[in-house]
């Protein structure tokens, strides 16, 4: 194979490519090897076929596929040894070709941009740890302690008043007769809280252990016997006990009974997960930074297939007038998203980054968790529709670029508050806000204006017609 590189022009050029007719005859004796061996002709055994009557039977179809084959190995081929990286699908255009014939062809491509990534050594970046004060910690213990009550029993001469706890075994009625669930077995009820039946915990303000007591409650809407809602209820109920909430003290053992180790360990846990949960947020801020800095990057080209694909995807939906309106705009974005991507991709081959499959799995969980309930749908949808699993993995494997960039870059620890955390989210959030608006205001400016002129529109035909009816 002999290949000449031709017509350069910036990132566009030509490769002509020369397959002698030797080459393809070797290709095309491998082809009727591979035939003869499953072909079945009358007169002849599997494999003793004579290559000149497969020619005559099957040449054409033969040659076609022999053809796309070496196309396809010779084309890679080339572009390999040149050491061209395509930007999309290059072209081919055959010159010469046919059996007994050199085949000749010239494959027209765009090839991506040489990217400078000595660029990023000069990159820089703020990573954030957030100091939380022991304030901080010893509230979310206390907010933890007001959750967890601890109900004692008391003595059963007093009554139960509301925030208690009142244990208690029924029996219920309607109109005198049993229905399907009508029996309870020490139910608790925290008195206040309404979360059995409407009404129903009032009832039982001021009782004792031991008491039987009578409740009548209408049935509710959601009562699984529907025959029976809105009816009225009669519920005979034994008091089991009255247990008043007791003050949960703040210790070790308190602690031990959330999992940790002790109070201290209670307190490092909950220092890590406030940190965790501003560790998303903060990074989104260090991952713009590097982001804004890779736009500012120079490129000294690039490729119009790709700006123009790119803005296929940006104006998506939008009507052909609002495209046009628009069309700098776009190529200005579509320019920045481009550069990015080349430069990311770049620095991922380079640096041999790779998503490995406990990693897409891990990722897949977290989807997972983030929707509970929807577990079985979102599994089938992932298993149904391989571009969201390609979505997944390309936002892995830009993580996983980002943190490595980060790795190597001039990066700054910071050590903040947690009232400058939150500052720093709510300002990157307005920030986004505002583009987001400020590109909201542009489409329904030109909105605006269409809607100006099909106001007008009217009123000019209205003064045609008045011209026409005169005549």
């Amino acid at each position: 194979m002999k290949v000449t590189v031709q017509n350069k022009k910036g990132l566009s050029k030509d490769l002509k490519v020369l397959v002698d007719k030797k080459t393809l005859e070797k290709y095309l004796n491998e082809k009727y090897e591979e035939v003869s061996k499953t072909v079945q002709l009358k007169g002849f055994r599997p494999g003793k076929v004579p290559k000149e009557i497969l020619k005559r039977q099957f040449g054409k179809a033969v040659y076609g596929e022999v053809l796309d084959k070496v196309l396809k190995e010779t084309s890679t081929q080339a572009l390999s040894d040149n050491k061209i990286k395509p930007a999309g699908q290059p072209k081919i255009d055959l010159k010469s070709f046919g059996e007994d014939k050199d085949l000749e062809y010239i494959i027209s491509v765009t090839e991506l941009p040489k990217i400078d990534l000595k660029q990023l050594e000069n990159i820089k970046a703020d990573e954030y740890d957030v100091t939380i004060d022991s304030k901080e910690i010893d509230k979310r213990i206390n907010d933890i302690a007001k959750n967890q009550k601890n109900f004692v029993e008391v003595d059963p001469a007093k009554v139960a008043n509301e925030g208690d706890l009142v244990a208690f075994d029924y029996k219920a009625t309607v109109d005198g007769n049993d229905f399907k669930g009508s029996e309870g077995k020490n139910t608790q009820l925290e008195l206040g809280k309404d979360l059995f039946i409407k009404g129903f915990d009032k009832q039982l303000i001021k009782v004792k252990k031991n008491e039987t007591v009578e409740v009548e409650v209408t049935l509710p809407e959601n009562f699984p016997e529907k025959d029976l809602v809105g009816k009225k209820a009669k519920f005979v109920c034994k008091i089991l006990s009255v247990k008043k909430s007791k003050e949960v003290v703040i210790n070790d053992e308190f602690a031990k009974n959330l999992g940790a180790k002790d109070l201290n360990d209670l307190k490092s846990l909950l220092d890590k997960q406030i940190n965790e949960e501003y560790k998303n947020s903060l990074g989104m801020i260090t991952k713009k930074q590097i982001l804004n800095q890779i736009e500012k990057i120079k490129i000294e080209e690039i490729p119009e297939n790709l700006i123009e694909q790119e803005m296929k995807i940006l104006s998506q939906g939008l009507k052909e007038d609002d495209i046009k309106s628009k069309k700098k705009e776009f190529e200005t974005k579509a320019k920045q998203r481009i550069k990015v991507g080349l430069i990311l991709n770049e620095y991922g081959e380079q640096n041999k980054i790779k998503v490995e499959e406990n990693e897409m799995q891990a990722e897949v969980q977290k989807q997972l968790r983030m929707m509970p309930g929807q577990e079985k749908f979102l599994m089938e949808y992932y298993q149904k529709n391989p571009s969201a699993v390609a979505s997944l993995r390309g936002n892995i494997y830009e993580e996983k670029i980002i943190n490595s960039i980060i790795s190597k870059s001039k990066a700054s620890r910071k050590k903040i508050s947690k009232v400058e955390a939150e500052r720093l989210i709510k300002e990157q959030n307005e920030k986004d806000l505002k583009e987001v608006k400020q590109s909201n205001k542009s489409t329904s400016e030109m909105k605006t204006k269409k809607a100006d002129i099909s106001k007008k529109s009217p009123q000019v035909k209205k003064k045609t017609a008045k011209k026409v009816s005169k005549k």
